[in-house]
């Protein structure tokens, strides 16, 4: 779709600088942008790219003005209006309501009128599918499990029994709720399995990306709240609960019975023990392994920078050294100390 740059910034509440009659209709990289694009800048780092840019329009800070020769936006936050302007100019394009002839919907699941059901979608019994719902080819929807109004499954979605998901969600391809949580005890010879008979209630505007995994609870509920927004490759354990508006990085792992607060960002591959909490506003770099409960809002961190493989085994050694050298550090503290 095109649009007026004025038109944009009517719809947005926002304040044009220059020609505001610029005719938008597409979005680009600041470097590759020509006529006809918009791009944002939010980071000083792009500076020159911004002086020169081929841009009709770009969105930009009140301090990078000076910088550029084009008709701008000037916002607080340039990413956040370049997502909504994105969505103005590639309105998504839903499939139509209906169920394909190849789904197998059963005799007492409700589906919406407004639903769109794709080809080999299973829908279990008393399952219930609400409006403007899109499930597309090949999801399986579990018995007594809900999913909400205007929520979209990608194709291969898995939803196991007696789930509940909230409205405007997305679950991408390959995602998979409810299924059971890691519990076993051993038993003199063998490990047994401890059936998992609760279930998971995600809330609206939830986003769970490619190959994730929500496991259902042993007793209570798994947990997500509104807003929560999952990456590709996360694994959410048994009887976890993830507050509001809380983000994972690709690869994440959390175990079981572990409470996750609010607006908490959590970066790739990080690692998060069973059995503790995570306070609100925390964020956890890339990597990092959480071992014990954080109380404080903050930045935590528990990785070595990377360096150059001669001296990061020469620091390597040296770690593994540390508590020796604290022992010998204490003795000498205390011969001084005696002598003082």
């Amino acid at each position: 779709m095109s649009y007026k740059l004025k038109q944009l910034a009517e719809l947005l509440d926002l304040t044009v600088q220059g020609d505001e009659n610029v005719v938008i209709n597409s979005v680009a990289s600041v470097e590759s942008a020509q006529q006809g694009d918009i791009c944002f800048v939010s980071n000083a780092k792009y500076m020159h790219a911004l002086r020169e840019t081929n841009a009709s329009a770009v969105i930009i800070k009140q301090d990078m003005l000076e910088n550029t020769h084009v008709a701008a936006l000037v916002v607080d936050n340039p990413r956040a209006t370049y997502a909504r302007i994105v969505d103005l100019l590639y309105p998504q394009q839903l499939p139509v309501a209906g169920i394909h002839p190849t789904a197998s919907i059963h005799a007492s699941a409700k589906v919406s009128d407004s639903a769109s059901i794709g080809a080999n979608v299973v829908v279990d019994a008393n399952a219930e599918i609400a409006d403007e719902a899109v499930i597309e080819a090949g999801c399986v929807i579990g018995r007594n499990s809900q999913i909400g109004k205007s929520t979209h499954l990608y194709p291969n979605v898995t939803v196991y029994y007696g789930c509940s998901i909230g409205e405007q969600c997305i679950l991408h391809s390959s995602s998979v709720v409810g299924s059971d949580g890691f519990g076993f005890e051993f038993d003199k010879t063998e490990w047994l399995k401890i059936s998992q008979v609760g279930g998971v209630r995600i809330g609206n505007k939830v986003e769970i990306g490619a190959c994730s995994v929500v496991d259902r609870g042993a007793l209570n509920d798994t947990v997500i709240e509104e807003g929560v927004k999952l990456d590709n490759h996360v694994q959410i354990a048994h009887n976890v609960h993830v507050g509001a508006h809380t983000v994972m990085s690709r690869g994440v792992g959390v175990a079981g019975s572990t409470k996750i607060g609010k607006n908490c960002i959590i970066g790739g591959m990080a690692g998060i023990r069973d059995n503790i909490e995570i306070t609100d506003n925390v964020m956890i770099t890339a990597m990092t392994i959480v071992s014990k409960s954080l109380k404080k809002p903050g930045s935590y961190s528990s990785t070595t920078p990377i360096d150059e493989t001669k001296s990061w085994r020469k620091n390597s050694v040296r770690f593994r050294q540390l508590d020796s050298m604290a022992k010998r550090i204490r003795q000498l503290e205390k011969q001084i100390n005696n002598k003082g």
